[in-house]
C-alpha cells in the first residue's frame, strides 16, 4: 500500500470512527424500543425461532409501521441482541434470543430490563443534551440545570423516577448478589451480622439471609426509601444518613455507594463504616465502579452528580480494617 493509499485509508477510518460515535445512540434507543415492545418476551413465548411476519403480527404496533420492524431487528441482530436461524424445512429464517436478550426477559430473575429502562429514561438522558451549556455556567450538574434540583431531590418528589431507579438498583443487585453468594461463599464464613450501606430496598440483604440463615442483615438507607418497608426476623431496615451513622455489624457491604462522592466524602462513609465494625475479624466488602469501569463509571455519574468521582484513598488516613473485596 502506497503512502497516498494509506493516507486515504486512514482518513476513511477516521471518518468511520466519528460516524460510529455520532450514531451510537441508535443502538441504545433501538434496544430500548425492543424492550418496550416486549420483543424478547414475544420470541421467548413463541417457543422457537420466530419469522418476521409472525413477529410483526404479534407486536402492538400500527400496521403502517410493520415494515420498519425488519430494520429494527437488523440493527439488534448486528449488535448481538438477537440471532437469525434457518427454520426446519429450509428457506425461511426466524429470530431467536441470545444470552443478552435473554437477560432482558421480564420473568428472568436477574433481568436487566428495569436497569435499561431507568438509565434510558428521558429524565436521565435529557441533561446530556445540555452538557456544553453546563460547562459554561455555574450550575452544579447538568441534571440540576435541566430539572432545577438534584437527582436525589427529584426522586423524593417524583414517585415515577424513584420507582424506576429503585427497580434498576434492585435488578442489578439480584445479579450481583447471586454471583457474590455463589463465588464468594467463604467470605461470609464466621459473619453473623452484615450491614448493607445505602442498600436500597434490600435486594442484596434478602439474598444473603436466604443463603445464610444464621446471618442477620441490616439495610441502611434514607427514610423515603426504607421507611415503609417491612423487615423480618433476620432482615432489618434502618432509616439513617450514612454520613451520620452506620449500624454495628461484623461486616459492612457497599455496592454502588462510593462512586457518587468525592474522596473526602468517601472517607467519611468509610470512617463511619469502620467505626461500626465489631469483632476482630470484621471487615468490609465493597463493589463499586469508582475505578474498575472507568471511564464509563465516571462519565455516567457526570450528568447527575455534583462530585468529582472518588479516585483513590492513598492520601487519606483511614481506621484499620480488613477489605475482603474491592472493585
Amino acid at each position: 500500500m502506497g503512502s497516498e493509499e494509506r493516507a486515504s485509508h486512514e482518513l476513511l477510518q477516521a471518518q468511520a470512527h466519528i460516524w460510529n460515535h455520532i450514531f451510537s445512540f441508535i443502538n441504545s434507543m433501538s434496544l430500548k424500543c425492543a424492550v418496550q415492545l416486549d420483543i424478547p418476551d414475544v420470541i421467548q413465548k413463541h417457543g422457537q425461532p420466530m419469522t418476521l411476519s409472525e413477529l410483526v403480527s404479534t407486536l402492538p404496533i400500527s400496521p403502517k409501521k410493520a415494515h420498519f420492524i425488519q430494520r429494527l431487528m437488523r440493527i439488534l441482530v448486528h449488535f448481538g441482541f438477537f440471532a437469525r436461524e434457518s427454520l426446519s424445512g429450509g428457506g425461511e429464517q426466524g429470530y431467536s434470543l441470545t444470552d443478552a436478550s435473554a437477560l432482558l426477559l421480564k420473568d428472568n430473575p436477574m433481568s436487566a430490563r428495569p436497569f435499561l429502562l431507568a438509565m434510558l429514561n428521558p429524565i436521565l438522558t435529557d441533561p446530556w443534551q445540555s452538557l456544553t451549556t453546563w460547562f459554561q455556567n455555574d450550575n452544579p450538574t447538568p441534571f440540576h440545570m435541566v430539572h432545577g434540583m438534584t437527582f436525589w431531590d427529584y426522586g423524593k418528589q417524583d414517585p415515577t423516577l424513584a420507582h424506576f431507579f429503585n427497580d434498576a438498583m434492585a435488578s442489578d443487585a439480584r445479579l450481583i448478589s447471586s454471583l457474590m453468594i455463589d463465588d464468594y461463599k467463604g467470605v461470609f464464613q464466621g459473619v453473623d451480622s452484615l450491614v448493607d450501606v445505602a442498600g436500597g430496598t434490600g435486594t442484596v440483604g434478602k439474598s444473603v439471609v436466604e443463603a445464610f440463615p444464621h446471618m442477620k442483615c441490616t439495610v441502611l438507607d434514607l427514610p423515603h426509601i426504607v421507611a415503609d418497608l417491612k423487615g423480618s426476623k433476620s432482615l432489618e431496615y434502618v432509616a439513617e444518613d450514612m454520613f451520620e451513622a452506620v449500624p454495628a455489624g461484623d461486616a459492612i457491604f457497599l455496592k454502588w455507594t462510593l462512586h457518587d462522592w468525592t474522596d473526602e466524602e468517601c472517607v467519611r462513609i468509610l470512617e463511619r463504616s469502620a467505626n461500626a465494625l465489631s469483632g476482630e475479624d470484621a471487615g468490609s466488602l465493597t463493589r463499586d465502579n469508582s475505578q474498575s469501569i472507568e471511564p464509563y463509571g465516571e462519565s455516567s455519574s457526570l450528568g447527575v452528580s455534583a462530585h468529582t468521582q472518588a479516585s483513590g484513598y492513598g492520601q487519606h488516613s483511614l481506621p484499620p480494617t480488613n477489605s475482603w473485596g474491592q472493585s
